[in-house]
């Protein structure tokens, strides 16, 4: 691809068509469109974390309004069972035969609103979901349809009736976004936007999902030059030395940095990844997937200024 300039302008203008379709009704957040987008290109999975009320769930839903594929909304709530999101095997009097009847999570964009309040077995069979591809039901293997992304919301503040979710489990979505509260111009444009009527109401579909597949395959064969992949790798293991990262970023951790570091380059209209595409995914993509160690807590110190400082100090490569 680095080599073909209709194929990166594909990608751009794709990604562009996005970005204006959610502009309309998801105002200032170029940056969390972007990063919506490259998840897209990679087929990989978005945690979207902050405060109640700032529009974590309007930009999930405006992201499945785009696409022209199916949609399915999980409300979680700590009674939701495992076979309410999988589905279930029925008996079917006429037929005498056990009939299966999909749930929730066989769909092309699946929305789990506040997945933190489901119990740890229920979040488990959507762990098989983000990681295989699939679900178990009794004892037959469904695939889930192709593509599959998944979309999580939770409010980090709200402990009460929720179970945070495991290690394991965070480390299967390549990108958490936080979104922020506005600022006031972009507050007032907001409300000056929703005073009369609800622009969702007037989205349309911009993306097929066969020309995302296409555009899948495209992302992938995006140049990754070798020192910019030794960067990649320099990063994750500086996470791993790091004396206040008590778990550091995992090989999967890299492969989902690089892929995203693609989808943003081809998003840029270019088809080899640059050092910057890495700094500008290494908080998305990893700030989730390590846990400071409990004396940088006490110092206020967070992931994401740890990830700061490592990127700061690291070199990074230059032609």
């Amino acid at each position: 691809m680095s080599g073909n300039g209709g194929e990166t302008a594909q990608v751009r203008g794709a990604a562009e068509r996005f970005r204006d379709n959610l502009a309309g009704v998801f105002i200032g957040g170029a940056e969390a469109i972007e990063l919506l987008f490259i998840a897209l290109l990679c087929e990989g999975h978005v945690l979207i974390e902050d405060v109640p009320g700032v529009g974590k769930t309007l930009l999930a839903r405006a992201t499945a309004r785009s696409l022209d594929g199916s949609f399915r909304r999980i409300q979680c709530t700590p009674d939701l069972l495992p076979s309410d999101v999988t589905g279930l095997h029925v008996f079917n009097q006429k037929t005498a035969e056990f009939e299966f009847r999909p749930g929730p999570l066989l769909a092309n964009v699946v929305l789990v609103d506040e997945i933190n309040r489901a119990m740890p077995r229920t979040q488990s069979c959507l762990l098989e979901g983000m990681q295989e591809r699939q679900v178990t039901v009794d004892w037959r293997t469904v695939p889930l349809p192709r593509p599959f992304l998944l979309l999580a919301t939770q409010n980090p503040l709200e402990w009460e009736g929720t179970f945070p979710l495991p290690e394991a489990q965070l480390d299967r979505f390549l990108l958490r976004l936080r979104i922020g509260y506005p600022d006031p111009e972009r507050e007032a444009e907001v409300l000056g936007r929703y005073q009369r009527e609800n622009p969702f109401e007037a989205l349309k579909p911009v993306l097929g999902m066969e020309d995302l597949l296409r555009l899948q395959a495209l992302v992938r064969e995006v140049r990754v030059a070798m020192p910019v992949r030794g960067y990649i790798v320099a990063l994750v293991q500086a996470t791993r030395r790091h004396p206040e990262i008590r778990l550091g970023a995992s090989t999967r951790a890299a492969l989902g940095l690089q892929a995203a570091a693609q989808a943003r380059a081809a998003c840029h209209g270019r088809g080899f990844v640059l050092p910057d595409d890495v700094k500008a995914l290494a908080l998305p993509a990893l700030a989730h997937r390590i846990l400071a160690r409990t004396e940088a807590r006490l110092k206020n110190r967070r992931e994401e200024d740890l990830l700061r400082e490592i990127l700061e100090e690291l070199p990074a490569p230059v032609e």
